[in-house]
């Protein structure tokens, strides 16, 4: 695995609004702290996502969702193990406390514990959730490589270099209270 970047200043060049890509199950994602809102608006501008769909966050732990997440009912709860760590976001409770910028204005929450080295180790490293999604314009490719990140953003994001997963497809979205798959 590449190295992480100095962690206490890749910490607060998050807390600041910085926007990092890296390498995830799939393609390479882009990152910010969730609870930074002039991030999360700077991502989805470079994206050209619209905030209603809402967005992902990836942990190392569920307890880095803590602060985003409603009470997590008993049989969900006993079953995530089930899902993680690995490619799967589930649709959660959210917080009557999280922001509409990461929810999209729904009541639940995307998340996912990462079983990708890189992630799990920035997350856990960080201490924090990050915002997690494809590191590509709306409608566009997903991209795989840290090169064609730096051709595609430059120095709006900081780019962590590292391998891509084996997985052609981006993680499964479930809700695990209706058992509905989102996207397989």
């Amino acid at each position: 695995m590449t190295p992480l970047p100095d962690i206490r200043r890749l910490r607060v060049f998050l807390k600041r609004g910085g926007v990092i890509a890296y390498p995830t199950e799939s393609c390479y994602g882009l990152g910010c702290d969730p609870a930074n809102r002039r991030a999360v608006q700077r991502i989805l501008r470079l994206k050209r996502r619209p905030q209603s769909k809402g967005l992902i966050l990836i942990g190392a732990d569920i307890r880095q969702f803590k602060r985003y997440l409603a009470t997590i009912p008993d049989d969900i709860a006993a079953r995530l193990n089930e899902w993680w760590p690995g490619p799967n976001t589930l649709l959660l409770p959210a917080s009557r406390h999280c922001p509409r910028w990461l929810t999209g204005g729904h009541d639940t929450l995307a998340v996912r514990i990462s079983a990708h080295p890189v992630c799990s180790h920035l997350c856990s490293a960080l201490d924090m959730a990050l915002v997690s999604t494809s590191a590509n314009r709306a409608g566009m490719r997903p991209i795989k490589d840290a090169k064609t990140c730096g051709k595609v953003f430059g120095k709006q994001v900081l780019t962590l270099r590292g391998q891509i997963g084996q997985r052609k497809r981006p993680s499964r979205i479930i809700d695990p209270r209706s058992g509905k798959t989102f996207r397989a």
